[in-house]
This record gives structure tokens, C-alpha cells and sequence, in this order.
């Protein structure tokens, strides 16, 4: 009988320790307060939408989505989107690694008016792991995913995963 609640307790206390799912941890750290798009949706011919993505320069270089405008994250200008933007109507779809700075981005540009704003379900993570392509800083199809840091890497399962040269990556 002892094994049987020892193992109970392994089980249920493993649950809570982890996210099993994407969506689980987009709940954790979203308000779902900027509708998702999915990677199908963006990749699909007729989606005419302007793609911000909202990672690290360092990030964006290694890949990014083709035709994806560098707007970052922690050095983030809203004067310079808007400047680059003025109309509010065009469908925006902000993405990061995972979706969780992108929509803090994307909050953003709902607050100033833009009214068609999309997270990317997932990000530049799920988006490579459905298959679809990225680019390099010279345009060129690439492999490589800048992961961000170890924590995050495990939701990446296609691709190359690339660390800063100068991280620790067994640091979260």
C-alpha cells in the first residue's frame, strides 16, 4: 500500500512541476488578451499580413520568418512602428520564440489603435516544427533556431538549436 501512495505522489507531483503542453505554458505566462494565429494560417497564400518578430537582434539573425520585419523586444521602439506603419487597419502578426514576448508586443499595438493584431500560436518554434521554412540575416534557408536558453529549447524538436557562443546553456 505504501508503494502505491509513493507512486501517487510521484505522479502527481511531476504534473505540477512541468508544462506537458504548449498551450499549458502559453496559459501560464499569456492573458490571451491578442488572438493567436496558427503557423497554418500565417503560411497560407492569401494571408496578407505584415510579420513583426519580437526577439533579440542576435535572435532574429541566426532566423527568421521570410518577409519578417525586426521590431525586438527589449530595445522595442513603438514610434518606429508606427512610423513604419501608419495603417492601423493591416493585419499584424507579432512572433517570439514560443508566443510570450510577442504578445506582450502586440498588446502594445492594440492599446495604440491597430486593429487587426495577431500572436503567433507558438511562434518561430512551432512554425519550424510544422515544416516551414526560415532564413538567415543574408536570406538564405536555414536550419538554425536561436532557442533563447535551455529552458525554452525543449519546445523546439526540428531544426538546429543554436545558443549564444558566449551563454552558459545549462543556466535557465
Amino acid at each position: 500500500m505504501k508503494h502505491y501512495l509513493f507512486y501517487i505522489l510521484v505522479f502527481f507531483s511531476s504534473v505540477g512541476w512541468s508544462q506537458d503542453t504548449l498551450s499549458e505554458l502559453l496559459k501560464k505566462h499569456n492573458t490571451n488578451s491578442v488572438p493567436y494565429m496558427s503557423v497554418q494560417e500565417l503560411a497560407m497564400p492569401k494571408t496578407d499580413a505584415i510579420i513583426l518578430d519580437a526577439r533579440e537582434k542576435n535572435e532574429f539573425e541566426v532566423s527568421h520568418i521570410k518577409g519578417a520585419t525586426f521590431v525586438g523586444y527589449d530595445l522595442f521602439d513603438i514610434n518606429e512602428v508606427i512610423k513604419n506603419l501608419p495603417n492601423k487597419d493591416e493585419t499584424i502578426v507579432v512572433y517570439c520564440s514560443l508566443g510570450i514576448r510577442s504578445e506582450t508586443i502586440a498588446e502594445q499595438l492594440k492599446k495604440l489603435g491597430y486593429t487587426s493584431v495577431y500572436n503567433l500560436y507558438g511562434g518561430i518554434f512551432e512554425w519550424k516544427n510544422k515544416g516551414f521554412s526560415v532564413v538567415d540575416s543574408q536570406g538564405k534557408e536555414t536550419e538554425n533556431i536561436h532557442v533563447f536558453n535551455k529552458q525554452w529549447s525543449k519546445w523546439l524538436t526540428k531544426g538546429i538549436k543554436v545558443f549564444d557562443k558566449d551563454s552558459n546553456q545549462d543556466n535557465d
